[in-house]
């Protein structure tokens, strides 16, 4: 099932949420920061014990205090801060919902995938989100979108596809 929600990701309640990473595990921008500042040090300290995480690979850590089980970190980046191709959004969306399915979760949050820092349109990493999330049939995925206007990109695409 693929829903699509506008609010904040720090706030679901499921099994885990994707953290879009960099191959260090290092929490300083995006929706890391905002995923380190509500859930605690603890799983950037865990993440970073866990680095190098290469793009294509996913771990997962606690998820300290949020409401959620765990944090899938899945690098759509190599370094902070970095620019990166579309085609690393599909890498990355993959490898957060191969690692879902490993750990036998039910339900999984993904905010835009290089949206932020990573410089991708809405456009462009909606469809390869919403093209690499329906390979996943038998998986809650909740696309939670911060912007209204990404909002908007994801829910006329998803209910588009049926």
């Amino acid at each position: 099932m693929l829903l699509v929600k506008m609010g904040d990701i720090t706030e679901e309640d499921c099994d885990a949420i994707v953290n879009p990473a960099n191959s260090l595990g290092i929490m300083g921008g995006g929706v890391a920061l905002a995923i380190k500042k509500k859930g605690g040090e603890e799983i950037e300290k865990e993440a970073r014990a866990k680095a190098p995480i290469k793009l294509g690979q996913a771990i997962a850590t606690k998820a300290g205090k949020l409401k959620c089980k765990y944090v899938i970190h899945s690098p759509t980046m190599e370094k902070p801060a970095q620019k990166i191709p579309l085609e690393n959004v599909r890498i990355a969306t993959r490898a957060a919902l191969d690692l879902a399915k490993k750990l036998n979760l039910r339900s999984v949050a993904l905010p835009g995938m290089g949206t932020g820092i990573g410089g991708i349109s809405y456009e462009d990493a909606a469809k390869v989100m919403v093209e690499e999330c329906r390979k996943f049939k038998d998986l809650e995925i909740r696309l939670v979108a911060f912007d209204p206007t990404f909002y908007k990109i994801l829910k006329k695409l998803v209910e588009k596809n049926g």
